[in-house]
């Protein structure tokens, strides 16, 4: 059965994606191949090689340009790092759980890289078990891979944990892939920006945020909204407080300019997506600032 897969597959084929998604797979063909991301050794530069593939400091070394060769590879691999903690059981503020973008974005991904016989795997969790699937390059496995973000992120799921999900990665791999995180919509701890530093000096890294529905939205007034995480609910007396409501709007946008500093000092290429819409035209802007930033 491959319920998961058929409709990132049917949703990525409607004709108003038909451009964008042409798009997004150039981008994921100019970002992820025509060179390998394994390194061999260095040689003379010769007309012709490229100003970035130049070792500065073996040219210093040698008196003479010196080029990084790589080891021609057929096959990259493409590891999802999936916050399953139940935080990503939440709603989106298009409405949707954020579970439901997380595996849209996966599948759209993961769908890509196996069309272009490229390698699958995933790491899961939350604060209470992490689970890893091999990379393999099949829609069985692929349609796997998305059944298990699925199932893991549920409001019974243990607390978001993504520090070890980024540490398993750190010591279980040693050859070089692409990660992708998809991750809950929060500052990063100093643990996790500590490792997501050492992951950047071995991987590529993208990064993908899914974004938080406002609980203080004035036409959910009249609904309940509970916080997963505290399991409580936030009564409608304080979400109709119009002084709360501008204090939290600022500190959201203080939170996301915060984010964006992050990332551009950590040099990760980083996304928001708050719907399933946004997932492919989010995918596409990604991998293009992705693969002008390689340069």
């Amino acid at each position: 059965m491959t319920a998961l897969l058929q409709k990132i597959k049917s949703r990525v084929t409607i004709h108003a994606h038909r451009r964008v998604r042409g798009l997004l797979e150039g981008e994921y063909t100019s970002v992820f191949h025509g060179r390998s991301i394994d390194f061999d050794d260095v040689r003379h530069y010769v007309p012709g090689d490229e100003v970035k593939d130049i070792d500065w400091k073996a040219t210093a070394r040698m008196g003479a340009p010196m080029t990084r060769r790589y080891i021609a590879s057929r096959k990259h691999t493409l590891m999802l790092i999936a916050d399953t903690g139940r935080s990503m059981a939440a709603l989106a503020p298009s409405g949707e759980t954020k579970r439901a973008i997380s595996v849209f974005a996966a599948g759209v991904l993961g769908y890509l890289a196996t069309r272009h016989g490229d390698l699958v795997g995933v790491v899961a969790g939350d604060a209470d078990h992490t689970e890893h699937r091999r990379p393999e390059s099949t829609d069985a496995h692929l349609e796997r891979v998305l059944q298990l973000i699925h199932r893991r992120t549920t409001l019974d799921s243990g607390a978001s944990d993504l520090a070890s999900q980024l540490a398993f990665v750190a010591r279980s791999f040693r050859r070089r892939m692409v990660l992708v995180v998809l991750a809950d919509d929060r500052m990063l701890t100093p643990v996790e920006i500590a490792t997501v530093r050492r992951l950047a000096v071995q991987h590529e890294i993208l990064w993908l945020t899914i974004a938080d529905a406002d609980p203080m939205r004035t036409d959910w007034l009249d609904s309940s909204v509970v916080d997963v995480d505290a399991l409580g609910e936030l009564p409608a007396s304080v979400r109709g407080d119009r002084r709360l409501r501008e204090r939290f709007a600022a500190s959201t946008i203080e939170r996301e300019n915060g984010a964006r500093a992050l990332w551009s000092e950590l040099g990760i290429s980083r996304t928001r997506i708050e719907s399933e819409a946004d997932v492919v035209p989010a995918l596409f802007r990604l991998l293009e600032v992705h693969r002008h930033a390689r340069r």
